[in-house]
């Protein structure tokens, strides 16, 4: 006899909700979960954390999948935990350890750590690690890794806007050193971890790694997903933040009705504005966001627009259905 199950209905969510993603989890994974929560119709991550990272992690909902590049683009910044004197297969904890050197505490005085790190600051060269998800030939890097075999990388350009290093005087079975670092997208913290422990004369490896903010989003804004299991189905849709948080950079253009409609169309207008690379674009009457824009000679040029649908259900709020969910026999 088959079990019963339970089907989730589904419904329209739009907005964005600001994780604060566990250890152990994908991204992907997390996603799934609060997608589940929600019961949304649509969904994406704006940027990818490894299962042993933890931190800010947007999700978007709906109209907001429509702008996760913006956030895929967005420096980042990082608190890390690292183990100075080992290194390890994956680059991170969960490796197995490949060598280790016995480091002279001694020597990493806080100028000497000033020092590395002001060579790693700003435009700066990577190779990608093997335990990645870059693609080559259709299969994920980490795909190779695991079967023994190791492929030619090119060197990546990243920046790296900040970036510290101090020691960990705490007791540690390690030497520890905390590094804090903002960057550029596409950087991988892991690799950087290892290249300053190299700096230093000793290998190195990743211990811990939270993100703490992405593109003008820090962690006070987050929400754990223990936090969001707890809050009852009602009320959980109160956690979901409009599509316009992550539009918070971009400069603000209100048209009345007749240029709203036409923009909506695809219509550029015109107007007394000045050039911008980033416009947020809303309707006066009602009050909406209708996409976002760039300005040029004073022409309001559309690049993503919301739907007259998306903008409607925006409007009048997510409808709820009368059950959470019917029983399904499979």
């Amino acid at each position: 006899m088959n079990a019963s199950r339970t089907r989730v209905q589904r419904r329209p969510v739009h907005g964005v909700f600001l994780l604060d993603k566990p250890i152990g989890l994908s991204s992907n994974d997390a996603l799934q979960k609060v997608k589940w929560l929600l019961r949304a119709e649509k969904a994406g991550h704006t940027g990818t954390l490894d299962p042993l990272a933890t931190g800010v992690l947007p999700l978007c909902f709906g109209a907001a999948t429509k702008f996760s590049q913006l956030q895929l683009d967005a420096p980042k910044t990082y608190e890390a935990l690292v183990h100075l004197g080992a290194t390890t297969t994956t680059g991170d904890a969960e490796g197995e350890v490949l060598q280790t050197w016995e480091v002279d505490t001694q020597a990493l005085t806080s100028e000497n750590l000033a020092a590395v790190a002001a060579r790693f600051t700003g435009p700066i060269s990577q190779v990608p690690p093997m335990y990645s998800a870059l693609k080559r030939d259709g299969k994920a890097l980490y795909e190779y890794a695991r079967a023994g075999i190791t492929l030619e990388r090119e060197p990546r350009a990243v920046t790296i806007l900040h970036l510290t290093l101090s020691r960990v005087e705490e007791e540690q079975a390690y030497v520890a050193l905390k590094m804090t670092v903002r960057c550029s997208k596409g950087t991988y913290v892991r690799t950087l971890a290892e290249d300053i422990g190299q700096a230093l004369g000793y290998g190195a490896h990743l211990r811990s790694l939270r993100r703490i903010e992405t593109g003008g989003i820090d962690l006070s804004r987050c929400i754990s997903l223990q936090t969001l299991e707890a809050t009852p189905d009602a009320e959980r849709l109160q956690t979901v933040l409009p599509v316009d948080t992550l539009l918070a950079a971009h400069t603000r253009v209100t048209l009345d009705g007749d240029n709203a409609g036409r923009f909506l169309s695809g219509l550029r207008r015109r107007g007394e504005w000045a050039d911008a690379d980033a416009v947020a674009v809303y309707g006066e009457e009602p009050p909406a966001l209708l996409g976002v824009a760039h300005i040029r000679a004073r022409e309001l040029i559309p690049d993503r627009l919301l739907s007259p649908v998306e903008i409607q259900q925006i409007l009048e709020g997510t409808p709820r259905p009368q059950a959470s969910g019917i029983l399904e026999t499979s």
